[in-house]
C-alpha cells in the first residue's frame, strides 16, 4: 500500500481528537448521572424517617402543633451530626419563602436531616428548585413535598405593586415578579383581600407545577410514592394551614 493510501485509511478509521473528547465527555456525563441517582442500599441514617406520604404529612402537622404550643422537643444535634455524616434520608422536602421569619425546621419541630429545604423569595418552583426536588425524591426517597407560603409575603406584594404600577422593580427582582405574576394576575380577577388571594394562588400554582413536573415527580405521584401539598404559615401564631392537598 502506498503512503498516501495508508494515510487516508488512518483518517477514516482513527477517531479525531475532538470526537474522542466529545465521546469521553458524554460517557462521563452518563456515568455521573447514573451514580448520582443510584439508590442507596445501606441502612438509612435515620430509620424513623422512612415513612409513607401520609405518615410524613401527619408528622409535619404534629410537629407544627408542638411548635405553636411552645412545647418543641429537645434535639440532640451532636449525635444527629455524627449519624448524618455519611448520608441523609429526610422524611419531607419543603419549598419555602426566604423570609427570615419563616424557618421550616423550627415550624415543624424537626431535627437535622429531617427536612430537605429549598428557600426562595415567593416560594416558587424555578428550574433549579424543581431539579432539587427531583433529587430529594429520586435519590433521597422523600415521600412528601410541601410548598410553604406565608401571610404578608413581601415578594407577592411587590409583584402586585409592579403589575398595578406597570413599573418593574430594580436589579434582578423582576425575575421574582415574572415567576409570581401568573398567581397575582389570577388573584386580581377574584374578590376579597388581594394579597391573601395572591399568596394562596401562588402556593396552589406551585403545588400543581411540582406535581406535574416530568419525568420524575409526576411519575412518583402517579405511583403513590409522593404526595405534594401546600401550606400557609401564619406569622402571628406559627400555625401552618394546609391547602392544595392531593
Amino acid at each position: 500500500m502506498c503512503d498516501k493510501c495508508s494515510e487516508a485509511l488512518q483518517r477514516d478509521t482513527v477517531p479525531s481528537r475532538r470526537s474522542a473528547m466529545l465521546f469521553g465527555a458524554a460517557a462521563f456525563g452518563l456515568a455521573f448521572a447514573g451514580n448520582a441517582f443510584a439508590k442507596e442500599t445501606k441502612t438509612p441514617p435515620k430509620p424513623q424517617n422512612v415513612l409513607s406520604p401520609d405518615a410524613s404529612l401527619k408528622r409535619l402537622t404534629e410537629g407544627n402543633a408542638r411548635y405553636v404550643d411552645g412545647v418543641s422537643r429537645r434535639h440532640d444535634f451532636k449525635h444527629e451530626r455524627e449519624a448524618l455524616a455519611g448520608g441523609q434520608n429526610p422524611f419531607a422536602a419543603v419549598l419555602s419563602c426566604a423570609d427570615s421569619r419563616i424557618a421550616p425546621e423550627y415550624a415543624f419541630d424537626t431535627g437535622r436531616g429531617d427536612l430537605f429545604v429549598c428557600r426562595v423569595a415567593g416560594n416558587f418552583a424555578g428550574t433549579e428548585t424543581i431539579a432539587s426536588m427531583e433529587y430529594a425524591v429520586a435519590v433521597l426517597n422523600a415521600p412528601l413535598i410541601l410548598v410553604l407560603g406565608h401571610d404578608s409575603c413581601g415578594a407577592v406584594d411587590a409583584t402586585l405593586k409592579a403589575i398595578k404600577d406597570n413599573k418593574p422593580p430594580p436589579g434582578h427582582i423582576p425575575s421574582l415578579v415574572d415567576a409570581i405574576a401568573p398567581a397575582a394576575k389570577a388573584a386580581m380577577q377574584q374578590g376579597g383581600d388581594l394579597l391573601d388571594k395572591a399568596i394562596r394562588q401562588n402556593v396552589i400554582d406551585n403545588v400543581a407545577k411540582l406535581k406535574s413536573a416530568a419525568p420524575i415527580l409526576n411519575a412518583a405521584v402517579e405511583q403513590g410514592k409522593l404526595k405534594v401539598v401546600g401550606g400557609i404559615y401564619r406569622l402571628t401564631t406559627g400555625t401552618v394551614d394546609l391547602i392544595a392537598q392531593i
